[in-house]
């Protein structure tokens, strides 16, 4: 007695390859459902081959220095340089060196969804994670290159283990005696860096969402603190707030005029 389409389909859910036996079984199998049903498996074997590709490219820096004898690694990244309002936040994170999370990339490229997905899977595998984060005042006081940059250092410092090597997204840390690469559009091209990216992101994300609950005339948690035309609009109506960033245009510009 063959196999209703439903059970096929459920039993196709564990197979891990076109090699497997009960793939190959299927394959013989000429009702439209079940070849739809290969079709459909096919295309995810395909998906999976392309994010495994792509994370084993984003392990090369990491890799590099595995082969060199250096495991304790940790990706360094920020968010929140360009917004008007909100803090620069920071992370730092050491993975371990069997770690695999296939889509892992820049946060940016990455749906909300599967940011929180992430942060979940890597707050809970990673060896250690540190996040920096330096408010507006700080900002203002000694410009956002600077708060970045000690935003960075606060997360390495955080870190419950002190890294062998620091990989670090378009920043140099002078004042932080660790050997570090910095990698331009290091999210996008390491994996250490892009967990550091999503650790970062999602933190602030929800500290801007927070202040969006405070303060819901200026839908924080809508644009993050970014000079969206519903921003401008509300600091135009209801003025500016202690977490604007006056050092920043047009908060400078509407408070000098």
């Amino acid at each position: 007695m063959k196999r209703t389409i439903k059970e096929i389909k459920q039993m196709l859910g564990d197979v891990k390859s076109r090699q497997d036996a009960f793939f190959k079984e299927c394959e013989q199998d000429e009702r439209k459902g079940v070849q739809q049903l290969l079709k459909q498996k096919l295309k995810q074997f395909e998906v999976e081959k392309t994010l495994h590709d792509q994370f084993q490219q984003m392990m090369r820096y990491e890799n590099e220095l595995y082969e060199k004898g250096i495991e304790c690694i940790a990706g360094v990244d920020e968010v929140g340089r360009g917004p008007l309002a909100g803090p620069v936040v920071a992370a730092a994170v050491i993975l371990p060196k069997d770690f695999y999370l296939p889509g892992l990339t820049d946060s940016k490229k990455v749906s909300e969804q599967k940011r929180d997905e992430f942060y979940e899977i890597i707050m809970h595998e990673a060896v250690a994670v540190g996040i920096g984060v330096m408010d507006a005042s700080i900002i203002d006081d000694i410009n956002i290159y600077e708060a970045t940059k000690k935003a960075m250092e606060q997360a390495i410092e955080q870190l419950s283990c002190s890294p062998h090597y620091l990989l670090i997204d378009a920043m140099k840390l002078p004042a932080v005696p660790i050997p570090q690469l910095s990698i331009i559009k290091g999210d996008a091209t390491s994996i250490s860096i892009a967990a550091s990216s999503i650790i970062a992101k999602v933190t602030r994300d929800r500290m801007m969402k927070e202040l969006g609950s405070q303060y819901p005339q200026y839908g924080f948690e809508k644009h993050m603190g970014y000079g969206t035309s519903q921003h401008l609009e509300a600091i135009e109506r209801y003025g500016v707030l202690k977490q604007h960033r006056k050092s920043f245009a047009p908060i400078k510009e509407k408070l000098t005029t």
